[in-house]
């Protein structure tokens, strides 16, 4: 009996460290950043990376010059065809830029200039994929990644617990054709990685699975941003 007691003893204090070490590698954080426009962000730990906890809304690169606002349909496929850098609101509505940041095309994820603020980046795919990797696998990394208990998601807004604190809300997508897609159903973001010449990584979270899903999409579509520090 006593050796019994001794042996669950043991594993409740080994049960404890895993969760305190594991407490420890994904936590939101007290501390912010801005970028050069301003704009405050949370940011939250994950392992050894640390990522911004909201969609990036900066205007301009990091050494001033704008990102060109590409409003309508035609501004923005005049853009992709110059293979120039451009961003949007989700439907051309300022107000959604409080909720979901811009949308920006792959051509200004890439732009030597550099998008993200000094001190971070645009992901690369091996980034997001230890991320997703470190959140349990694809199969369920979306759930704990997605915002729960808001009205924005669209139910069943499956798996939803934002365990990890990203906060992830769905900012929608605007393809290839300049048309905006998928508000309150999924959000998209681009990783730094090429593809192909036409098409760039990306990873989508969706309202009705709680996956995240790995693809290449066209470089003219807009996609959110989410940047990690250097």
């Amino acid at each position: 009996m006593k050796q019994a007691k001794n042996t669950r003893r043991v594993f409740m204090i080994l049960l404890l460290g895993v969760i305190a070490l594991f407490s420890g590698s994904l936590r939101a954080s007290d501390e912010s950043m801005k970028d050069i426009d301003g704009n405050s962000y949370g940011v939250v730990s994950a392992g050894k990376q640390t990522w911004m906890a909201e969609n990036l809304k900066v205007s301009r690169y990091r050494n001033g010059d704008p990102v060109r606002h590409a409003a309508t349909r035609e501004e923005w496929l005049d853009a992709a065809a110059k293979g120039e850098g451009a961003w949007c609101y989700f439907d051309n509505n300022p107000a959604n830029g409080k909720h979901f940041g811009r949308l920006y095309n792959w051509y200004a994820v890439s732009d030597p200039r550099g998008l993200a603020p000094k001190g971070w980046h645009v992901p690369t795919d091996r980034e997001w994929s230890a991320l997703t990797a470190f959140l349990g696998g694809e199969a369920v990394a979306g759930g704990k990644m997605k915002e729960a208990g808001r009205p924005l998601w669209r139910t069943p807004n499956e798996g939803a617990t934002n365990s990890s604190g990203f906060s992830v809300l769905p900012g929608g997508l605007r393809g290839i054709d300049g048309v905006f897609a998928f508000g309150a159903q999924s959000a998209y973001f681009w990783t730094s990685a090429e593809h192909s010449p036409l098409l760039g990584w990306y990873r989508v979270l969706n309202y009705h699975v709680a996956t995240v899903v790995k693809s290449g999409e066209e470089k003219i579509d807009g996609m959110s941003v989410r940047c990690v520090r250097d």
